[in-house]
């Protein structure tokens, strides 16, 4: 069973809100986009695509262990009614967890929450068909969650999960500002699950960010398709190329689109117009690698406290269990 939307921003304040960051970030030096534009409808679809590259080993890393740990994550959290998803994708990860989880015929209240409609109607879709859930989608930012709980009808421990390495798009100051952030929205007895992506060799990190067939290239000119189809953007797509690099010193991966060329660039709805040069970039995401004993020490300073480890060696990842005292 699905219901509409607890929370949901106007198209009129989404638009201004792109606006202003296209403005604020594209006049900062380096130059900059928000990666959360990343994910319109096209994005959406190109990310799903690029979760089932063999060069990507994020997504099946953290399948294969929640559905190894899935019962474990259910008992150890209080076998909850509640559980809420930042950033659900395409609802695969919480799928597999509940159906790992033996839950039984116990009637589930799920909030996904994510700023991309695309995102929250697929999602939605897929665990809509599970048997003895609710569903309830809230398009808005990660930093909702608070209001989101306040919202929840179902009483109980919840089960919060933040996968995909989505924390490693902050960084390392900002991740534990979130994560501090989290726990302040929850209640004593809830439990949080973070999937985070571990340091690995840098020809493994390369090819997971820039793959031989293109298709994490796509992703990231997308954004500036979104750009001039929704703020009036005049950016040429064939001036720009694809980069990502490891940046060793600070543990991220980062992307950028890199100008092939001089060219002015005009953005209607956002009031900027400026000029950009070959070589010259625009850095659109950052994801940042950590080891596991960086996760459980970030995730105590905020305020948890750590429960279990699973990390899948093979593709280095990570995925942690916190309890909230």
């Amino acid at each position: 069973m699905r219901r509409s939307a607890a929370l949901h921003r106007s198209a009129t304040d989404a638009a201004k809100d792109f606006a202003g960051d296209v403005e604020y970030y594209l006049t900062q030096q380096p130059r900059q986009l928000p990666s959360r534009y990343l994910y319109d409808a096209l994005g959406s679809v190109l990310f799903d695509a690029i979760c089932e590259l063999p060069w990507y080993g994020i997504t099946r890393a953290e399948l294969h262990l929640l559905a190894q740990h899935g019962g474990d994550i259910f008992a150890r959290a209080g076998a909850p009614s509640r559980i809420l998803e930042l950033g659900p994708g395409n609802g695969s990860k919480l799928m597999r967890l509940i159906e790992a989880s033996r839950y039984g015929g116990r009637r589930l209240e799920l909030h996904l929450i994510d700023v991309s409609a695309a995102a929250l109607a697929s999602a939605s879709r897929a665990l809509g068909a599970l048997d003895d859930v609710d569903v309830v989608t809230h398009e808005a930012p990660y930093e909702a969650l608070a209001d989101v709980t306040r919202t929840m009808r179902v009483a109980g421990p919840m089960l919060v999960l933040f996968l995909g390495s989505n924390i490693g798009n902050f960084d390392r100051p900002d991740a534990e500002a979130f994560l501090k952030g989290i726990r302040g929205a929850l209640a004593p007895g809830d439990a949080l699950v973070l999937g985070v992506d571990l340091v690995k060799p840098e020809r493994d990190l390369q090819l997971a960010y820039d793959d031989p067939l293109g298709v994490t290239a796509a992703f990231n000119r997308n954004l500036l398709v979104r750009i001039n189809r929704e703020l009036g953007g005049t950016f040429d797509l064939d001036a720009f190329g694809h980069r990502a690099v490891w940046n060793a010193q600070e543990s991220r991966v980062e992307m950028h689109l890199v100008s092939l060329r001089d060219q002015r660039v005009r953005v209607a709805a956002a009031s900027i117009d400026f000029s950009i040069g070959p070589g010259e970039s625009i850095w659109t995401e950052s994801s940042y690698k950590y080891q596991p004993e960086e996760i459980v020490a970030m995730a105590v300073r905020a305020g948890f406290g750590p429960v279990e480890q699973w990390i899948a060696g093979e593709e280095r990842f990570a995925l942690t269990m916190l309890s909230v005292a």
